[in-house]
């Protein structure tokens, strides 16, 4: 990596920290998308609202990708902090400390919280575009993903941790009332403000 410029590692960095950002508004955005108005799209005929209920029925695979994504490019961002430190400071302790501080930071403002907040305020929007791009990383990463879930239900049986089933899409009266008397406030709030 000596033969690589100081600029372009710059830019590696900064690249991978944007791959770590979509990993995680992808992340929040399907998990927080309302899938009774996904549902619906779906059933109008919306490829990506399609696409994005077929990758939530499976969860487990879909969460797997992204955190293997966001796991491998975080890792990669902390060693090519490391080598841009060791580059400018040489190999002090207090320079790492201070690398993997920074880092640290920058992992966490712009490629964890940031975009969270946003694929949680905008998951409507953000989940069907994302399953595009997530779709095909699900398929290239398949036999990883099984590797990987391979362990984790190793270790859920050994500490006889049985996951939960699916949420059930059926409402009960209480919550499908509820439900009308939320849209009724919200629909009520949204006339006046016109």
């Amino acid at each position: 990596m000596d033969d690589i410029s100081l600029r372009a590692l710059g830019l590696a960095l900064v690249l991978l920290l944007a791959i770590a950002a979509f990993f995680s508004i992808a992340e929040t955005a399907m998990m927080a998308v309302n899938r009774y108005r996904l549902k619906h799209r779906a059933r109008k005929g919306e490829r990506g609202a399609r696409l994005t209920l077929q990758l939530l029925d499976k969860t487990d695979k879909l969460l797997g990708v992204i955190l293997l994504g966001n796991t491998l490019v975080n890792a990669g961002a902390a060693t090519l902090t490391a080598v841009i430190i060791k580059r400018l400071f040489g190999e002090g302790e207090l320079a790492l400390g201070l690398g993997t501080l920074a880092i640290a930071f920058a992992i966490l403002v712009f490629s964890e919280i940031t975009p969270k907040v946003i694929g949680a305020a905008h998951a409507d929007r953000i989940a069907s575009p994302v399953s595009f791009l997530l779709a095909p990383m699900l398929k290239a990463a398949t036999p990883v993903v099984w590797f990987v879930n391979l362990f984790v239900q190793g270790l859920l049986r050994l500490f006889r941790f049985h996951a939960a089933p699916q949420p059930s899409t059926t409402l009960s009266q209480e919550e499908l009332r509820s439900l009308v008397l939320e849209g009724a406030q919200y629909f009520r709030g949204k006339h006046r403000a016109l």
